[in-house]
């Protein structure tokens, strides 16, 4: 059931949706696709072929130093010189065998790697969304060539080539395997070699290129990290498949071996760490010379790089330039978006290079010609910086092209198409500045509706219900009529507004309108509220501060756990001074019981890259091993059946343990929370194969069971039980001794409503309980402890100031008063909503994450089910994400129903429901004013080094934490506050209070 504030939330919470939406379509830009295709007639545009087949073979995340001969120092013996035969051929046959080191563009998925290597062209951004639900291909692609030119492809492995180019591949020739299966390390690898060398091996076999794409390595990575017997295991294996592979690979048909993208020091990828950008490619001929034995290459034409911690330097190239050499090497055109350049060591087959000269030609006119057609589309205007020096270097190709100093030809060209990538790589970090300021004025708009909605919210006490009706109609009509409104402006000015659509214009004219009206409608009643120096919000306002900074931002985490631990300093200091001896030991205890949480939590980190050599992971059992650590498989146990009993501990404070709370603190949540431990638990003993490998499938099945019974425990039979019966009573009744009415009981008084909304929270927590790995599930056991600890001491900070009121009224008798049991109101104060939102903030970077795409944890996606499940998995990807923002922030009611008796009725019921939305609305306005300063600094910084790697990325955790606190406190409001509030009303008003004992 909903409250009757719940439209004032809705309202605020639209606001924030229309802002994040025309703010990111301005900031996060996707990329112009052009349609065009590379044709020509009698071979013009591409040169003879070197062979007449080619098999590319993918080992997904291979990353250079696996096949290195100069690993980093101390090499790793799990993922060092285990793949040795590319570098044994390199060095026994120079002339055939080429070993590169490749940038991989971020972000650094499969999806998007496939993209690049067959087009040439840049990914943007938000492109990385697309890797769970990957759409075809439309734009020219070396696939695509291939069927122009009537040849056939064999594929086997990964399905990603499938979705994105679905009907390319022979259909007697394609055998496609589920790619995100990460923990089947060996299904997709032993399908590839069941069907790659039948092909091989067969003389008749009608394939022009095949492609397999391994998973084993990847899916290591992503399970055990690369420091792990099992990476050498499969790296071994990898080693043995290519040297079969090369033993019967045919003269005229070039090897092509690669990696998509690198991983990190755990295993995962997806950012743009040196780790995960690097990939290696090796290219052999077991025919031709590929280089004449001669020749001598320049060196201005080989770019050199020295791997991470290495001491030796590698060749080195652009993972996109594959696109125009294979192409070429194969006799074909170059895809039309291509910006990729050829690789010298492919055409050298002469001793004077002209098989490079005129690939580096046709290479550069295929990127000149593509440049020129993207700047006379509707997007050509974003070259504009660039133009002029892009013509000056073509003027000079066009000039050096009619001498005879061929090398510096070669630089000219090697210029332009390297010069053009550049361009178009800053090209594609291009903003709308247009859109970018309406999302802007609306998140400002938004804030300033919040506050002024907050405070009015305080100053209403009596008659807030009526106020909120009229509110409602207010809002509603506002809406529409903004919306007419920006549709008036649509027809009239939406062209001075590039990328305005027309949707986007009534969008806009609805949020900002009922921004207004929210405004106006709340600051009469404002008058009388005056803001001090110390209510200032300060913890808020250095949190917002700190993204101006790209350090300070890197280094949130750290600074979260400070501003946390100061947050609760003005309570510390009201426990020194509290009138008794109780209310001080139960405000210094609880408050040093919340820090010491906090502290242990921060134990917890996990590390960005930004942040090495400085940062020391926890989590997991080391910054390689992405396994839990001893001490926390040694405590997962102990903290799952003794977290429910610690929250019933608090319960029987008030009394309050009874009911409802009895059966899901004793019985279920500890069943659950085993449950969940027990999944993590099994799930280590298979990645670590303790067992061995015979017993895989007894555990996988076992763990997906154990997750599936504690979730369905919670959702139909938790939720069903406190819907149905979520009052934590236990009432009694007993006839007078004189033969009158009869004297009622209850236990659990005073805290009727705070009882059954903890127990409606704690069933969420058992859902999360399940998504977090073992680390994060003591980090989740110790915030919820934190809450409890802080709802004690804010109780007893109220009582404090309750007294201190009543004693300086000069009537202190009033406190005895039968009918005043809370003398004077209270009202609820942003500081005591602060440390739950960040606490939000230290949950989520104790639970192993931080403002960057490497900390996903997808090992989550397979909790219920073994495979990639939709909806299953990229919810419950989300959920370990984000759930401990939903967690905290469904919380924060508690801070208007913990101890708050319901007498008298109705104004007791009243008084905590619109506390309960001033609550939720706190700690609304908390995280959109940080979503505010992220926009603004994102914004403002948008030009500077790290906006992609930094602000970018926080911009993105600051809406997505938005819409989730939003939905949380809707959540909570609406249907926890409501249903509570709802029986509890019903319940005394069927009793006579009078006759209660409290």
């Amino acid at each position: 059931m909903a409250t009757r504030g719940l439209s004032l939330l809705v309202a605020v919470f639209l606001v924030h949706l229309a802002g994040i939406y025309l703010y990111y379509r301005g900031f996060l830009l996707t990329r112009l696709s052009l349609p065009d295709i590379t044709a020509c007639q009698g071979g013009s545009c591409t040169i003879t072929p070197s062979h007449k087949r080619a098999v590319v073979l993918v080992i997904d995340a291979l990353r250079f130093d696996f096949v290195s001969p100069h690993p980093p120092k101390p090499p790793s013996p799990y993922h060092h010189n285990v793949l040795v035969l590319p570098q044994e051929l390199t060095a026994s046959q120079p002339s055939r065998s080429f070993l590169f080191e490749m940038f991989s563009d971020p972000p650094t998925t499969t999806l998007q790697r496939l993209k690049g290597i067959t087009t040439g062209s840049l990914p943007t951004f938000m492109e990385m969304g697309s890797n769970f639900g990957g759409s075809s291909v439309t734009e020219d692609s070396l696939v695509g060539q291939l069927r122009a030119a009537g040849k056939k492809i064999a594929f086997m492995g990964d399905d990603t080539w499938t979705t994105v180019f679905p009907d390319s591949f022979a259909p007697n020739m394609t055998f496609p395997y589920d790619s995100f299966n990460v923990e089947d390390l060996h299904t997709v690898d032993e399908g590839v070699i069941e069907h790659l060398f039948p092909l091989l091996q067969d003389k008749g076999a009608p394939w022009d290129v095949l492609i397999g794409h391994f998973l084993g390595v990847d899916h290591v990575g992503h399970r055990v990290g690369p420091d792990h017997p099992t990476m050498k295991t499969k790296l071994t294996q990898m080693d043995d498949v290519l040297r079969r592979v090369v033993d019967v690979l045919h003269d005229d048909t070039l090897l092509i071996l690669m990696g998509d993208h690198g991983m990190d020091r755990k295993g995962d990828h997806g950012g743009d760490g040196d780790h995960e950008t690097s990939a290696a490619l090796w290219v052999y001929s077991k025919g031709p010379q590929l280089v004449h034995p001669k020749a001598s290459i320049p060196s201005f034409l080989l770019s050199t790089r020295v791997f991470p911690d290495a001491t030796v330097e590698h060749r080195h190239i652009q993972q996109i330039d594959l696109a125009p050499t294979l192409s070429l090497a194969l006799g074909l055109p170059i895809p039309f978006n291509n910006l990729g350049t050829v690789i010298p060591e492919l055409f050298w087959h002469d001793k004077a290079g002209k098989d490079y000269t005129r690939a580096l030609s046709l290479n550069a006119m295929q990127v000149k010609r593509y440049l020129d057609t993207y700047r006379q589309s509707a997007s050509g205007a974003e070259l504009d910086k660039a133009w002029s020096e892009l013509e000056r270097i073509w003027r000079t190709v066009n000039f050096e092209a009619h001498t005879k100093d061929v090398e510096a030809q070669w630089l000219a060209m090697t210029m332009y198409t390297r010069n053009a990538l550049a361009a178009c790589r800053m090209l594609w970090a291009q903003f709308n500045v247009g859109l970018m300021r309406l999302g802007l004025i609306l998140l400002v708009t938004g804030t300033v509706a919040a506050t002024s909605l907050y405070f009015k919210l305080r100053a209403l006490e009596a008659g807030w219900q009526e106020w909120t009706l009229e509110a409602r109609r207010w809002y509603l009509s506002s809406a529409v009529g903004g919306a007419l409104f920006g549709f008036v402006a649509y027809l009239t000015v939406s062209r001075f507004v590039k990328g305005l659509d027309f949707a986007e214009s009534l969008l806009f004219g609805a949020a900002a309108m009922l921004s207004l009206v929210i405004i106006a409608s709340s600051l009469p009643s404002l008058s009388n509220i005056r803001p001090s120096l110390t209510s200032m919000p300060l913890p808020l306002i250095l949190h917002a501060a700190a993204f101006a900074s790209n350090s300070f931002t890197v280094w949130e985490d750290h600074v979260v756990t400070y501003l946390l631990i100061t947050s609760i300093v003005p309570n510390i200091l009201v426990g020194f001074t509290a009138p008794t001896a109780r209310l001080r030991l139960r405000i210094l205890a609880f408050s040093a019981l919340f820090a010491i949480c906090v502290r242990l939590m921060a134990m917890s980190t996990v590390c960005r890259e930004e942040q090495q050599p400085f940062c020391h992971v926890t989590f997991f059992a080391s910054s390689s091993l992405p396994s839990p650590p001893a001490p926390i498989l040694a405590l997962s146990i102990p903290v799952a059946l003794g977290l429910p009993w610690i929250m019933r501990r608090f319960l029987r404070i008030s009394k309050s343990d009874k009911g409802t709370a009895t059966l899901v603190l004793l019985g279920l949540l500890p069943a659950v929370f085993l449950l969940g431990a027990a999944f993590w638990v099994i799930e280590h003993w298979d990645s670590s194969e303790q067992f061995g490998p015979e017993w895989a499938g007894v555990l996988r099945s076992a763990r997906t069971w154990c997750a599936r019974v504690a979730v369905g425990l919670v959702i139909f039979f938790g939720y069903a039980l406190w819907w149905l019966v979520p009052l934590c009573l236990e009432i009694s009744s007993e006839a007078k001794q004189d033969g009158g009415k009869r004297e009622v009981t209850v236990i659990g008084f005073a805290n009727a409503f705070g009882a059954p909304y903890m127990v409606f929270w704690s069933l969420f927590l058992g859902l999360l309980y399940a998504a977090t790995q073992l680390t994060g599930q003591v980090v989740l056991a110790l915030a919820a402890v934190a809450i409890l600890a802080h709802l004690e001491v804010v109780d007893s900070v109220r009582d404090v100031r309750g007294l201190e009121a009543v004693f300086a009224s000069g009537n202190p008798s009033a406190i005895l008063q039968a009918d005043e049991l809370r003398t004077p109101v209270i009202p609820l104060r942003f500081s005591e909503i602060t440390p739950l939102a960040l606490l939000a903030m230290h949950a989520f970077f104790a639970t192993g994450h931080q403002a960057a795409i490497p900390s996903i944890q997808w090992k989550t996606a397979f909790v219920l089910t073994p495979t990639m499940t939709y909806p299953f998995s990229p919810l419950l990807v989300m959920l370990n994400t984000f759930g401990p923002h939903f967690l905290v922030a469904l919380a924060v009611p508690l801070l208007a129903l913990w101890n708050v008796p319901p007498l008298p009725q109705p104004q007791a019921d009243i008084k905590a429901r619109v506390d309960a939305v001033r609550a939720g609305l706190g700690v609304m306005l908390y995280h959109g004013t940080l979503l505010l300063s992220s926009a603004i600094c994102s914004a403002w910084l948008r030009r500077h080094l790290m906006v992609w790697k930094i602000f970018a990325p926080r911009f993105m955790l600051a809406a997505v934490t938005v819409v989730v606190v939003d939905v949380a406190v809707l959540f909570g409001v609406g249907v926890g506050v409501g249903r509570v509030t709802e029986r509890v009303s019903k319940l005394f008003a069927a009793m006579n209070p009078d006759k209660a004992k409290k």
